[in-house]
């Protein structure tokens, strides 16, 4: 039985708008944090989707960083800082939590995730070092991995179910065959009861079946169906014409 909206560990979030000091700075000044007043969570799989800059991997970070979890990513145990780069609206988001509470949880940022490897590295090289870290992420270290397969590794290794998952662009380093072994493995997790809030431009991602897909564009954040999604949209129009829309790509432009 999968998890819905009265069993989700994170219910809905609240931007408290009162304590925002001006909807004309960053990140307040983004319209889809703008407009926000109330994000509600209805299934164990949530996407935030949009174009670039449309504020969706910000918003995530704020839902990270309110929840908890170290801004450049890791579990909530991870406590190390690279660079504070993170934007303020954590501090005014208030989270809706469920009745239970998850036994596991992770926060994936494509960005910083080199971050995160070399923490590992650094937490198991300590002479008073328990069990090693890595041994959670498969036993190999995650630098002596390329990109993608120490992705892969917290997939399928760190993750155990019974867990909040935020994931920022998981699809950056994965082959569409690992984007879509990566769909399965978390279909099985949500049937742990897992809830995922996931930042993606992926379209096999955004493909399953039980999730909401929160779109962010100028008009703030609504639901939309995968088939409205530009990623959708572009894709299946270049995939079904791809002679034509490269003769328009590539033309030279008229003087």
């Amino acid at each position: 039985m999968f998890l819905m909206n009265a069993s989700l560990f994170l219910r809905h979030a609240e931007l408290l708008r009162d304590r925002v000091p001006s909807f004309q700075s960053y990140p307040f000044s983004l319209p889809a944090v703008r407009s926000l007043q109330r994000l509600t969570f209805h299934r164990p799989v949530t996407f935030l989707v949009g174009e670039n800059g449309s504020g969706k991997s910000t918003l995530l970070e704020g839902l990270a960083a309110a929840w908890g979890f170290n801004p450049e990513g890791g579990t909530l145990n991870f406590s190390f800082e690279t660079r504070a780069s993170h934007s303020a609206l954590y501090r005014h988001l208030r989270l809706a939590r469920g009745v239970h509470r998850p036994k596991d949880g992770f926060f994936l940022r494509a960005e910083s995730y080199y971050n995160v490897a070399s923490y590992i590295d650094q937490l198991d090289e300590e002479p008073e070092a328990g069990p090693l870290i890595r041994t959670a992420f498969g036993g190999k270290s995650l630098h002596e991995q390329s990109h993608g397969e120490s992705f892969f590794a917290a997939f399928m290794n760190r993750f155990r179910g019974t867990g909040l998952y935020l994931l920022d662009e998981p699809e950056a380093a994965l082959s569409p065959m690992r984007q879509m072994t990566l769909l399965a493995r978390m279909h099985q997790l949500v049937g742990r009861h897992s809830q995922f809030i996931i930042a993606t431009h992926s379209p096999i991602l955004m493909s399953y079946p039980y999730a909401d897909i929160c779109l962010l564009d100028e008009d703030g954040i609504r639901s939309v169906p995968l088939e409205e999604t530009e990623h959708f949209v572009i894709t299946r129009a270049f995939m079904n014409d791809r002679e034509g829309m490269l003769r328009e790509l590539l033309s030279e432009p008229e003087e």
